[in-house]
């Protein structure tokens, strides 16, 4: 019964592992976290007693067969989550690299353990604590694991950083695989075992350093992005700012010109010069500023929008603008912006690059069931639209466009929305943003 027991316990680390891993996904669960704990501790317990029973029968190590089950459990982990794969890949990846280090200090105390036992597997004191061990880690990374991680993963502002997260994990548990004892009856001479518990500890302390290094770059380097993006709304809106300044002291000159033009028409009508008048009327009709301004009640989107339209107007660009946004608004205002930005930046692109007597943007913005942004954005274009599996390329440069890209990450972010269609010389973008959760509740 404890040779049994003895596998099955090593497989029985899945269970600590899966928690610490569901730890940051509280807000992308696919369904409620005591359903889904009733259903994820059954079935790993049945994970863990069918590879601990094989391992038995074929008394073989447990080391394989534990990543084909690692491996199923990360597939049940990844389905079960309501956010892009590869951050929760990354972050099952990351407590695989942990757990992996811990693998090689249960590996040295078997040795103190249980010398000469000649067992496949781990003898059942080093199996315990082996578990021991995890659980302690589960508990002592519930903090950063509820708090820095969570906020990190929520944080979609640079997600290219995680697109290199994955090399640390691996490249720590391919080391831990490396240093299991092909001899375990070596180990004995000298201080072998004990030199095997301080470099399995060590690589754990460097794993966790390098996670942490990996978190305060991202952080700052979101921050930067994020400093960015509100330099850039602040521009805009500086922008905006002394486009209303000046339109203010053009009304102010032409006020005070009206009494000079009221003499001369009164002069001309006098005189009954109806050419000169008519002349005279159409001349002062175009000195009249144009002060109609305000495009939406929202001060951040009317500024990007007021900013995109003074461009279209200097390009000579026909456009309209229907933004029913009211002055605060569910969503988050530099997710919107930010959207908004970039199809409207897309959108003076593509007009630059159409015949003239072609060029019109249209875009229309309004709120949905309280907590649903709907906006759409439609600019005709010339030539051809470069597609590749349903991802539209640059017209820049090698790869997908960053403005599409920004755009469906940020609308994903929230369980939103965003398609790009194009037909007949005109591209249409669609886009839902949905409010944060704790908003809509």
């Amino acid at each position: 019964m404890i040779d049994f027991l003895c596998p099955v316990l090593e497989f029985m680390i899945l269970l600590p592992w899966m928690m610490i891993a569901y730890l940051p996904m509280k807000q992308h669960l696919r369904m409620r976290p005591v359903r889904l704990a009733a259903i994820i501790t059954p079935f790993i317990v049945l994970l863990a007693l069918a590879g601990g029973g094989l391992c038995y029968l074929l008394s073989v190590k447990t080391t394989w067969l534990f990543f084909i089950a690692a491996a199923i459990a990360g597939v049940v982990y990844v389905r079960s989550l309501h956010i892009k794969k590869w951050k929760s890949i990354s972050v099952f990846l990351a407590v695989c690299g942990v757990y992996s280090c811990l693998g090689s200090v249960a590996r040295a105390l078997n040795l103190i353990l249980a010398p000469g036992s000649g067992s496949p597997w781990l003898s059942l004191r080093a199996a315990l604590l082996y578990n021991l061990m995890c659980w302690l880690l589960t508990i002592m990374s519930w903090r950063p694991a509820t708090h820095a991680v969570r906020e990190l993963l929520e944080d979609n502002t640079f997600a290219q950083t995680w697109y290199v997260f994955w090399i640390f994990p691996l490249l720590f548990t391919g080391l831990n695989l490396f240093m299991i004892p092909v001899y375990p009856e070596l180990m004995y001479g000298g201080r072998m075992i004990e030199g095997y518990i301080v470099i399995g500890f060590s690589l754990l302390f460097l794993l966790l350093l390098l996670y942490a290094m990996f978190y305060l770059m991202a952080a700052g380097l979101n921050k930067n992005d994020r400093l960015r993006q509100e330099n850039q709304f602040l521009a805009m809106q500086q922008t905006r700012y002394d486009s209303l300044r000046s339109a203010i002291s053009e009304t102010r000159e032409a006020r005070h010109d009206m009494r000079h033009h009221f003499n001369a028409l009164q002069n001309l009508a006098a005189q009954k010069n109806c050419e000169n008048l008519e002349k005279y009327l159409s001349d002062v009709q175009d000195s009249i500023p144009d002060t109609e301004l305000e495009l939406c009640d929202n001060a951040l989107v009317d500024a990007v929008a007021s900013h995109y339209g003074m461009l279209y107007r200097k390009h000579g660009i026909p456009f309209s603008f229907e933004l029913d946004l009211p002055a605060e608004l569910p969503v988050p205002k530099i997710d919107l912006c930010s959207v908004l930005s970039n199809l409207l930046e897309n959108a003076l692109e593509a007009s630059l690059r159409t015949e003239p007597s072609r060029r019109q943007i249209k875009v229309r913005a309004c709120l949905h069931s309280g907590h649903m942004l709907l906006l759409t954005v439609e600019n005709t274009f010339d030539g051809v639209i470069w597609e590749k599996n349903g991802v539209f390329l640059s017209s820049k440069r090698k790869g997908e466009g960053i403005g599409i890209q920004s755009v469906r990450r940020i609308a994903d972010k929230n369980g939103g929305y965003s398609r790009f269609l194009h037909e007949d010389g005109v591209f249409r973008a669609n886009v839902m943003l949905r409010a944060e959760k704790q908003n809509r509740e």
